[in-house]
């Protein structure tokens, strides 16, 4: 309490001299004295008791007396003590974890299961601590205190309860102890410990989870192509203590459904995927469903639901190369045949007189601006390099700008004349995601057909997925055609992700890499290590070449192509965000004569679900040259968040959306924490009740202690008034010697 309460009569304040002494400093301050009076009586009667003499041998007196007594270190002790009622703080947790159903009242058995919130309701009525009257004043609080339902601050209430409460005895915390937003409660311990008020838990709700089937996540992607499969990957989390069998059912906002039956494991959680065929353009929305299984005990969190765009897509790729080989034939053919996909070629071909093709799909020269460059989506980099008739310089700094700053993607594919390895002495040195052989330009010929083998990140990835189930899909490249073929590559480079090792030729860090991955910028790199991909049509014609070079330019497309309009193109990534993730914003912005824009203000409006707007400014994001502005932005809600993106000086305007995926951290069927109001009491000097016993609440409140009192404590030892009396009896002494001739 603070003293000055006292003038408010909230507090009465007892007064008292106190000393910090020990026998033989007593011993020495009488001692002292005594001589002192001894001298001092010697003094006068030598003087024969004139009158200076006198006064002045007892102001020596009095202060060696005073000096004395500080010597003992006297203080001053005011004990302040309040005259009201202590105050017990009732602090009850309402957030959304307490309405999990798993507190039992009497007889064990299904029936009698109540909620965490229905089992304190009556806790929460004044009538309820009325019997505690006669001994304290009993407030009681609910948190959170605005209703919001995101997380459990247990360390706020708390505090507020010091802040609040005048004369506070104790808190009662009535919780399930899940803590999951604030400071952590730990922290609030030292300063109650300090105080001397103890914390009383009340734990609510069973330590073990209850038995449950939950669909956490449902990953759609932001869009997708007509006819085009649409990967739904979802994650099951179950508490189950076996595993159990489920038909889990995707419905689209059309009426189309789908069902996958997949094996949930107990006590974990399951990631599957069904894959859905959209049939038609426009905005819908998929729900995921899991049937509830028979012992779950919560059945309202077996649903979600995401939103996707289809759309009749065209992406642009340029495809380079210098000779006409098998591989680039059979890619053209497979990407040119492609509905979704609109292709350009372009072959130097050093036997032909000028650049060019005999169909529509060849252009005659390579794009020579930014604005021509910026409208393909993938670029293909055949057997081709930097030289007479090939690539120049200038060309490879544009592709290298428009995978960084315009989320294009680009795909090596080197061939048996080692073109490519001129590539390293230019800017997309740094694109390249593997080191090449420069021993062995030319690559490595075999007579005999070798195979690629899928390391763990290829199993998992969707550009290897040449089958509906991993299983068969490992399958499906184990008896793929071989090649004859291959580029001799050294390693992968750092923050590349293998895919693909040869099954038997290796390089200076062991397999050697053949299908490599890699993030550069906003856009996406592929390096495939040999020619002989067109050979997997035997047997099969296209099955497995048309699919693979589609997901290739799909994937490396999808981000840049999540939104754009006439002069604007928005992506962020992540692409399926969760919440409390930090999102990369990212725009290319365009002028109306077609040139990027180099500078502008560039914003982003943010809706979030609840109708919460943010405003975040996007900054240029590197080479002004490409247009390119970034930004960051972090979810705290789940589900849709429309976006404007807006641009001051072109006045132009780009709507979107983007889907957060995640749950509230408070989760129905979550296990309660004792421990955490466990460790409370224990820190502060308090104990834990027990919900079966109520009993015993009242008795265990009754017999906390009065709050301490509050105690001033003045040192008069070392006080500044003392100190100054000393000085001014110290200097009427020596100038008392000086009056009557003593000095």
């Amino acid at each position: 309490m603070d003293p000055d309460a006292l003038t408010s009569g909230s507090a009465a304040a007892q007064q008292s001299v106190t000393f910090q002494t020990s026998p033989w400093l007593i011993a020495l301050s009488f001692t002292a004295f005594a001589v002192c009076l001894a001298l001092s009586w010697i003094a006068m009667q030598r003087s024969g008791f004139q009158r200076g003499v006198v006064l002045l041998e007892s102001l020596r007196c009095g202060v060696v007396a005073l000096a004395a007594l500080l010597l003992n270190q006297p203080e001053w002790i005011e004990d302040y003590r309040s005259v009201e009622k202590p105050t017990l703080a009732v602090l009850i947790d309402r957030s959304s974890s307490m309405q999990t159903r798993d507190v039992v009242e009497g007889a064990v058995g299904q029936g009698n299961a109540i909620t965490r919130a229905e089992a304190v309701e009556a806790l929460e009525s004044p009538e309820f601590w009325k019997v505690l009257s006669d001994r304290a004043q009993v407030t009681v609080t609910q948190f959170p205190a605005d209703g919001s339902s995101d997380g459990t601050d247990l360390a706020t209430p708390l505090n507020s309860a010091i802040e609040n409460s005048a004369n506070l005895m104790g808190v009662l915390v009535v919780s399930d102890g899940d803590w999951n937003a604030g400071e952590p409660p730990a922290s609030v311990a030292s300063r109650y410990r300090t105080l001397g008020v103890p914390v009383i838990g009340l734990p609510i709700g069973a330590p073990t989870r209850l038995p449950d089937v939950e669909l956490l996540s449902v990953d759609t992607p932001t869009f997708g192509i007509i006819n085009k499969g649409v990967r739904v990957p979802f994650t099951i989390d179950s508490s189950l203590p076996r595993d159990t069998t489920v038909q889990v059912a995707i419905t689209s906002s059309d009426g189309e459904r789908l069902t996958k039956e997949v094996r949930v494991r107990a006590m974990a959680r399951t990631t599957d995927a069904v894959v859905w065929t959209p049939k038609k353009e426009g905005d819908f929305t998929l729900q995921v469903d899991v049937p509830v299984v028979a012992s779950e005990s919560i059945t309202n969190n077996n649903s979600l639901t995401a939103p996707i765009s289809i759309r009749q897509e065209k992406l642009k790729v340029l495809v380079v190369d210098t000779y006409p080989r098998w591989e680039y034939r059979y890619l053209r053919n497979a990407l040119s045949r492609d509905p979704g996909i609109e292709v350009s070629c372009l072959l130097f071909h050093p036997d032909l007189e000028k650049v060019g093709g005999g169909n529509r799909d060849y252009i005659k020269a390579f794009p020579e601006s930014i604005e021509e460059l910026a409208t393909y989506d993938v670029v293909f980099l055949g057997d081709v390099g930097v030289a007479p008739g090939q690539l120049t310089e200038e060309q490879c700094k544009l592709i290298k700008g428009l995978v960084e700053f315009q989320a294009a993607g680009l795909v090596f594919i080197p061939g048996a004349r080692g073109y490519e390895h001129s590539l390293a002495q230019t800017e997309l040195e740094s694109l390249l995601p593997v080191v090449l052989d420069e021993g062995q330009p030319e690559g490595i010929g075999t007579r005999t057909p070798m195979r690629m083998e899928l390391t763990e990140s290829g199993r998992r990835s969707l550009l290897t997925k040449l089958a509906d189930t991993q299983e068969e899909n490992v399958d499906v490249w184990m008896e793929l055609p071989g090649f004859q073929w291959h580029a001799s590559v050294l390693r992968a480079k750092a923050g590349a992700e293998v895919l693909a090792v040869h099954e038997s030729a290796s390089g200076t860090q062991g397999r050697m890499p053949l299908l490599v991955t890699k993030t550069f910028g906003t856009g996406k790199i592929l390096f495939m290590g040999t020619d002989g991909v067109w050979r997997w049509r035997r047997g099969v014609e296209d099955k497995y070449h048309y699919r693979f070079w589609g997901q290739v330019v799909r994937w490396m497309a999808y981000q840049r192509n999540m939104a754009k309009g006439e002069s604007m193109r928005f992506f962020f990534s992540p692409d399926s965000p969760s919440i409390g993730q930090t999102i990369t914003l990212r725009a290319n912005v365009m002028q109306a004569s077609g040139e990027p824009l180099a500078e502008g203000d560039v914003t982003a409006r943010i809706e979030s679900p609840s109708g919460k707007v943010d405003v975040v400014r996007l900054s240029s994001g590197g080479d002004e040259s490409w247009g390119a502005f970034e930004g960051r932005y972090t979810a705290d809600e789940p589900g849709s968040h429309r976006v404007t993106l807006f641009c001051k000086q072109t006045s132009e305007s780009l709507e979107t959306s983007f889907f957060v995926q995640g749950a509230s951290r408070e989760r129905i069927g979550q296990a309660a924490r004792p421990k955490v109001l466990e460790e409370l009491a224990r820190l502060t000097g308090g104990q834990v009740l027990s919900l079966a016993e109520r009993e015993r609440w009242f008795d265990a409140l009754r017999a906390i202690p009065e709050p301490p009192s509050t105690i001033r404590r003045v040192p008069l030892w070392s006080h500044p008034a003392t100190v100054g009396i000393l000085l001014v009896a110290l200097t009427a002494f020596w100038i008392g010697r000086k009056a009557i001739g003593m000095v």
